[in-house]
């Protein structure tokens, strides 16, 4: 268990790091308008919107992947963030306040992350041409939560490889 406590204090040190880098930079006011686009709704439209540049046959099956891929993700995120129970940095530092005040109580995984690497992978798998910005996209949702002082890195890191894998579990079953 040795390990688990290093990782968590360099995991904890990191935020400290970014956190206060990011406050130098005034970044907050970009993350927040960032992290609001991960909020859900654009998990929603987009893949309404583009399932109606593809063909019939198609449509169907990428609306299907993303609605199961998302009801799994969303169960599996839930599950592990209740039972994990990982504080937010705020209660790990009681004279840290974040930016905005998260949706839930407990931090690992990311779930604005998580739901942006899912939608980057189930999308790209159908319009290979969005690859590039989606991930940048989802890549800077994951930064904004750091930035706004709701996660700690590694809550970014499981949810983008918790979306992504499942992405991609669903991508190879369809």
């Amino acid at each position: 268990m040795d390990w688990l406590l290093t990782l968590s204090s360099i995991d904890q040190r990191l935020f400290l790091t970014l956190s206060s880098y990011s406050q130098r930079l005034a970044l907050q006011n970009p993350a927040q308008l960032i992290s609001r686009t991960g909020d859900g709704y654009l998990q929603v439209i987009l893949p309404i919107v583009l399932s109606q540049v593809l063909p019939s046959e198609q449509r169907m099956n990428f609306l299907t992947v993303v609605a199961i891929a998302f009801a799994i993700e969303r169960g599996a995120y839930k599950v592990l963030k209740n039972s994990l129970k990982r504080r937010r940095p705020p209660q790990f530092f009681p004279s840290f306040e974040s930016v905005v005040e998260a949706s839930d109580e407990f931090s690992f995984p990311s779930g604005h992350t998580c739901a942006a690497f899912l939608l980057w992978t189930v999308c790209s798998a159908f319009f290979p041409i969005l690859t590039i910005p989606l991930l940048l996209w989802a890549v800077l949702v994951g930064c904004s939560r750091v930035v706004l002082g709701v996660h700690f890195p590694a809550d970014i890191v499981a949810g983008a490889v918790l979306g992504y894998s499942i992405g991609q579990l669903f991508l190879f079953q369809h």
